[in-house]
């Protein structure tokens, strides 16, 4: 038989096993502590990847292109005077047309140059409805067989190039805000 004395002893015994509960401010702290691990984590795979998957300057590139209406680029004397940006994309590319207007909006800024390369994109006729569609007005050369993107080993649309001097300066991939490739530009051009 129980009597009330172990009745008591045993509640005793139950409240100081049960976990003690946290304060507000101790749980506003326990959920920052965790996104800011998932964050870190988030943004250390999100770099490898991009690190693994950003095109690779081929060792003698062709830096003198056409564009798909006839004019001459010349990539290596553009980024002379500051760095240039260089957008790997496809008309088919459904990421792409998220990140096409950013870009549209980065030319039209005139801060730097912009140059885009549409991969398999169509012919001449093809790529100039496209862009006429959609409003667009960068700078672009249309890669009909996709050797310019091979030649960058590009794996992924989109992909971005910062060149410098006739040199690449950083690579990426995958959807970027405006202020990342502005930010990106400055830095090739302050560093």
């Amino acid at each position: 038989m129980t009597t009330d004395t172990d009745t008591e002893k045993n509640l005793d015994i139950e409240k100081s096993l049960e976990m003690p509960k946290k304060t507000p401010k101790q749980k506003i702290l326990s959920v920052a502590k965790n996104l800011l691990i998932y964050g870190l984590v988030f943004a250390v795979i999100y770099t490898a990847i991009n690190w693994w998957r950003q095109p690779v300057m081929p060792a003698n590139p062709q830096l003198q292109l056409t564009d798909y209406q006839g004019q001459s680029v010349d990539l290596a004397a553009m980024s002379r005077d500051k760095p240039t940006l260089v957008y790997f994309w496809g008309t088919w590319c459904p990421v792409c047309r998220v990140t096409s207007p950013t870009i549209d909006k980065l030319a039209a800024a005139n801060d730097y140059p912009v140059v885009t390369i549409a991969i398999k994109s169509g012919s001449d006729q093809e790529l100039h409805s496209y862009l006429t569609e959609h409003n667009y007005q960068f700078t672009t050369v249309n890669d009909q067989e996709g050797e310019i993107f091979a030649n960058w080993q590009g794996q992924v649309t989109p992909s971005y190039v910062v060149l410098k001097d006739g040199e690449m300066t950083q690579g990426l991939t995958g959807m970027q805000p405006l202020w990342s490739l502005k930010l990106r530009l400055w830095l090739s051009e302050v560093f």
